[in-house]
């Protein structure tokens, strides 16, 4: 017998943004945990997190170099050891030969200026995403080149 229990299942926006949140804890930052997924057709082509370069030690290993130098959210954000999430799913999906031109990025946070470039180049036409970053640049860079932009939150 099978019992006929109605069940709600999540949208593919929050099934995604879910997946985001499980990726961010991966992340090596001690400042803040931020997860991408980049997604085409409904399937998961790759992930990122933010952190260190591959084997290289952490911030949580020998210090943050922002925090040290006492450098504001948002800014100077050359001065620092990590890649972004966004930037990590990006060079997987490069390194492994998968194509995103035409994908969604989701991300747990508004990608910055230097990210919004990346994926701006490599093809992406939708972002998604659900905590604010203050980048003005960012927000101008997608408008321009006509990038879906979706606060989830």
């Amino acid at each position: 017998m099978s019992e006929n229990k109605e069940f709600v299942r999540p949208s593919w926006d929050e099934y995604f943004m879910d997946i985001t949140k499980v990726v961010a804890t991966r992340s090596t930052c001690i400042r803040r945990q931020i997860g991408a997924v980049i997604v085409k057709d409904q399937r998961l082509l790759s992930s990122g997190y933010n952190g260190a370069p591959s084997g290289l030690p952490h911030c949580g290993q020998i210090g943050c170099v922002r925090a040290a130098n006492q450098v504001p959210s948002g800014e100077r954000q050359e001065l620092c050891r990590g890649l972004h999430a966004e930037q990590s799913a990006v060079v997987q999906a490069a390194m492994y030969g998968v194509p995103i031109c035409g994908a969604t990025i989701y991300s747990t946070h508004q990608p910055c200026s230097a990210c919004t470039k990346i994926l701006i180049n490599a093809g992406i036409k939708r972002i998604v995403y659900q905590y604010s970053y203050p980048d003005k640049l960012a927000e101008q860079l997608i408008a321009e080149a006509g990038i879906e932009y979706v606060c989830f939150g």
